[in-house]
């Protein structure tokens, strides 16, 4: 299964550096290091995400990596990141 990043998906990257970067921009770059790494493993295991069943008949799923949610949407054999934000954000 191929992993693709939407943009929005790859917009929200630089979300947490923006905010970090000020204060410590090493800690910063740590966390969208991970960020983006962390994906690497659904390919081989995309259903292991909760199913988010109010996106049906797509089937999008989520799943928390450190204090961050992460939404994908598999299609067919390729696994889009849809959105990234940080589970202290309103939304």
């Amino acid at each position: 299964m191929e992993l693709k990043w939407t943009n929005k998906g790859l917009s929200d990257l630089a979300r947490p550096h923006d905010f970090l970067a000020p204060v410590n921009p090493a800690a910063a770059a740590r966390v969208v290091q991970s960020l983006a790494a962390a994906p690497s493993g659904l390919p081989a295991k995309p259903r292991i995400g909760e199913r988010l069943e109010e996106f049906d008949p797509r089937e999008v799923r989520r799943i928390l990596v450190g204090h961050y949610e992460r939404r994908y949407e598999i299609q067919d054999q390729v696994t889009y990141i849809l959105r990234i934000w940080h589970t202290r954000e309103d939304r």
